[in-house]
């Protein structure tokens, strides 16, 4: 049977990842790949993670990204950049290719977007006109340097980030003379702030301290302000090295104009437009997805080198002499070695998969967003008028899934009808973004950090040693912080609690169920099943009541939402995977590279889709039942519950027949393919 032939390179990625045709995504990647494989692998080798300090060393990195256009991609090109439009897929494209190599050096690529995000996502014209230029390297023959932004939002322990809503940043109104802009006093102790030592600009969360102000918002701060500029301590982190981490101090004075989005003043109270809550749900909408691709990137990486490792075990030793099957497989003889290789290389793809579909999402999005805000602006429609006016597009919303997932069988002229909605693709998209960005994030770190550890072990303990093959020690430590950063897991799981009911959304689920029990893909029936058992688990814990008589379903029930959260992930990133597996089942046989191998490409990566539907579902299986059972389904209507979830049970069971002898093949597979003689970026 045809198999794979060698690792899946660009022309296998750039068709399941959608960017075939994006030459400027493309280029983009190949600059960010040239950056990995020689400025950051050098530094990693070079042994210049073992300080905390940004040291001139690491400051290379800086000079590689301005020289690449790496600092100018989150710009538009009147603003300095070279991509048009919304860059989502760009930019996680982009930190998966450095932290192929090392998470420090993706988070220092992307820090001073996310510094520049909220000024970006809700900025006014004047500021995005101002700052977003000053930020990209400047042209031959123009006499400035190039500004770099970071971004302040988390405060000095015990708070560290854990709830955003809780601010130590003051400001007070300073001056306020008669017909004249008033200045701001502002004052902010930052933790864990990421570009600090090199930072021009700073955008940062504060509240008042004023009656004079309302709310909270957030302000841009610069170096040269009035006061102190304290760029603090660096942080004493064990892990992303390569990236500037520090606690600053500011005590600073600035004009009102810096508060991001602008202000009215009413009444004699300055009211900034955007609350700092609004500002952070813009920016992390999108910005945690690059954050969640960077681990999954971690353990493809893995691959290569943990194949080499075990090919090369026991050669040069007085047994096995070349060509025998000792020689030429080493620890590759063995099953275990091969079926847990599969696991890491299966749950990486499907990370990846989810991820690049909420960038892919995120792009489409922006202008729907941005067209959204434009009519309620015409309208007039403010505040929770809007939630109303949404709420009213619910019915078309969900009629328009279920004719978009209608498989030819629906009206197109009304499917047409709807799609020209903006309000009706708004609360789609809305409805997706919200579950698939927080579930890239919780599923890809959190699970990615314990595989990645399985990664590690595959290499004995060369894995925990410095010079390990592909800096896998490095990535296993890099991943901890990874599924903290921009939220820890209790907050993507709280996010997923609120967002996973909305009902568009779990109309989205139903619909895909259905795809993949049309599909006939092996594996697609089960975790089919499984989606349906999570829906059914959902309405039952929405409805029920425990032996007290308190809802199940409650945000304060943490120990339900939040397992349930959990599955979702894992059934998410399953279903993710088998569309890209189809989508290069059907686009490689007609690709001048990939005609020949494609047969095998799409055996193989069927057989990885199978294994991980296995995983998901069995998780999942797992989840739902201590959850149903667990709050006395048994005991509910003389068992008929009981009856209906054994049944959704029994169903996922029996459809997972098959799935171990997918994983055989894709383990097989792995002793026969074509490796690289040598990693190409130093050890």
């Amino acid at each position: 049977m045809e198999t794979l032939r060698t690792l899946p390179g660009d022309d296998v990625r750039q068709i399941m990842w959608r960017y075939a045709d994006r030459f400027d995504i493309q280029m983009a990647v190949q600059s960010a790949r040239s950056i990995a494989r020689s400025v950051v692998a050098r530094l990693v080798a070079d042994g210049a993670r073992n300080t905390h300090e940004w040291t001139a060393r690491k400051a290379e990195l800086l000079k590689a990204f301005d020289e690449s256009g790496l600092t100018a991609i989150y710009m538009d090109p009147a603003e300095g950049g070279f991509i048009e439009g919304p860059k989502n897929l760009a930019l996680a494209l982009v930190a998966m290719e450095l932290a192929w190599v090392d998470g420090g050096a993706a988070t220092s690529a992307l820090a001073s977007c996310l510094g520049l995000a909220p000024i970006h996502e809700k900025g006014t014209a004047e500021q995005r006109a101002h700052y977003l230029p000053l930020c990209t390297p400047p042209q031959p023959g123009e006499e400035r340097t190039c500004r770099r932004a970071a971004f302040a939002l988390t405060e000095p322990l015990p708070y560290v980030g854990v709830d955003t809503g809780i601010l130590g940043g003051k400001m007070r109104v300073e001056r306020w003379d008669e017909g004249a802009e008033p200045l701001l006093k502002i004052e902010k102790r930052g933790r864990f702030i990421t570009n600090m030592d090199f930072a021009d600009i700073v955008t940062a969360a504060v509240e008042s301290d004023d009656p004079r102000i309302k709310g909270s918002c957030m302000v841009i701060l610069e170096k040269d302000d009035p006061g102190t500029f304290d760029r603090g301590a660096p942080t004493l982190k064990m892990v992303h090295q390569l990236s500037s981490t520090r606690d600053p101090v500011m005590s600073l004075t600035v004009p009102a104009s810096r508060i991001i989005g602008g202000y009215d003043v009413v009444d004699g109270v300055i009211v900034p437009r955007f609350g700092h809550g609004e500002i952070i749900a813009s920016v992390f909408h999108r910005t945690r997805i690059p954050v969640g691709l960077m681990t999954s990137a971690k353990l493809l990486s893995a691959i290569e080198p943990v194949i080499r490792y075990h090919r090369q075990r026991f050669r040069g030793g007085a047994v096995g002499e070349p060509g025998s099957r000792r020689h030429e497989l080493g620890l590759q003889m063995n099953e275990d070695a091969l079926q847990r290789l599969v696991d890491v290389w299966a749950t990486g793809e499907a990370g990846c998969s989810l991820g690049l579909a909420a960038a892919r999402l995120a792009d489409r999005f922006d202008p729907v967003e941005r067209e959204k805000d434009r009519l309620f602006a015409e309208q007039g429609i403010k505040g929770r008028k809007q939630l109303a006016a949404l709420k009213d597009s619910q019915e078309r919303a969900l009629e328009y899934v279920r004719l978009k997932h209608a498989d030819g069988q629906g009206d197109p002229a009304r499917l047409a009808e709807l799609e020209a909605d903006t309000l009706v693709r708004f609360v789609y998209m809305d409805a997706l973004a919200g579950v698939l960005n927080p579930a890239t994030k919780l599923w890809n770190t959190g699970v990615g950090a314990t595989v990645m550890r399985e990664a590690v072990s595959l290499v004995g303990g060369y894995g925990i040693t410095e010079d390990c093959p592909g800096f896998l020690c490095h990535k296993w430590m890099d991943s901890q912080l990874e599924a903290t950063y921009e939220g820890p897991e209790a907050v993507q799981r709280r996010h997923l609690s609120l967002t996973m009911t909305n009902p568009v959304f779990l109309e989205a689920l139903r619909q895909w169920s259905a795809g993949l029990r049309r599909s006939g893909a092996e594996g697609a029936t089960a975790l089919a099943g499984a989606l349906d058992m999570w829906l059914w688990t959902l309405d039952f814990l929405q409805k029920g009541a425990d032996s007290e008589g308190r809802k199940l379903y409650h945000g304060k029930r943490q120990g339900v939402s939040f397992p349930l959260a959990d599955a979702l992930g894992w059934l998410l990133a399953a279903r993710f995977l088998f569309e890209d597996v189809a989508e290069l089942a059907a686009q490689a046989p007609g690709s001048p590279v990939l005609a020949e191998a494609a047969p095998g490409l799409a055996a193989f990566y069927a057989d990885l889709a199978c294994v991980q539907a296995a995983r998901a579902a069995g998780e999942a299986a797992r989840i739902c039942a201590e959850l149903v059972y667990g709050y006395g389904c048994a005991d509910v209507a003389g068992g008929a519950c009981d009856d209906a979830f054994a049944s959704l049970r029994q169903g996922v069971d029996k459809a997972l027949s098959g799935a171990r002898l997918a994983k055989d093949r894709a383990a097989e597979a792995l002793t026969g393919v074509m490796i690289p003689e040598a990693l190409d970026y130093p050890l």
